[in-house]
């Protein structure tokens, strides 16, 4: 059961479905929120939950003692997969992925760019062999999607849904 929570915008195309995301998790969680600098700047009042500078490698979230639950990275740019791929923990968002990893907690990666080179999937298989997840923001269409906030929230559900966060923001199979 997921109590804490990290979410991360890394500065990739698509930081929408991030702020998104973030609006969407229940409340009843305890959020925490990272953008990194080539990320829109989203005030912390204006979310309602607890903005840490990418910069700041002493924040609480940065020890895997915090027992942080799970980790989505949404927009996952190629820059920052490739450093979680590596161990490069030179910012926030890398260093919490970083001890997701080591702590064996649920890590979520949605990469958004295609189309994916040989060494990004590369960065991918070595991560997912890692237990991380690799979950792109990518369209279903027997939903019957009609909006784009219906394909907004297809993504958005299929990424709780790997969270394990209980939710009815798409049509299901049926």
């Amino acid at each position: 059961m997921i109590k804490k929570i990290i979410l991360a915008t890394s500065g990739a195309s698509g930081v929408n479905l991030g702020i998104k995301a973030l609006e969407l998790l229940p409340i009843q969680l305890d959020i925490h929120f990272i953008q990194t600098k080539n990320s829109q700047i989203v005030q912390e009042k204006e979310l309602g939950v607890t903005l840490h500078q990418d910069d700041d490698i002493s924040a609480s979230i940065a020890s895997g003692s915090f027992g942080s639950d799970a980790m989505l990275i949404a927009p996952c740019s190629m820059n920052t997969l490739a450093k979680i791929a590596c161990g490069i923990s030179d910012n926030l968002v890398t260093r919490c992925a970083s001890v997701m990893i080591k702590e064996q907690k649920k890590l979520i990666l949605a990469p958004r760019e295609m189309p994916f080179s040989a060494i990004a999937l590369e960065n991918m298989q070595k991560l997912a062999q890692l237990g991380v997840i690799i979950a792109p923001p990518v369209m279903a269409y027997y939903s019957e999607q009609q909006t784009l906030q219906e394909m907004e929230n297809f993504i958005i559900g299929k990424w709780f849904d790997l969270l394990g966060i209980e939710n009815n923001l798409y049509k299901r199979w049926e």
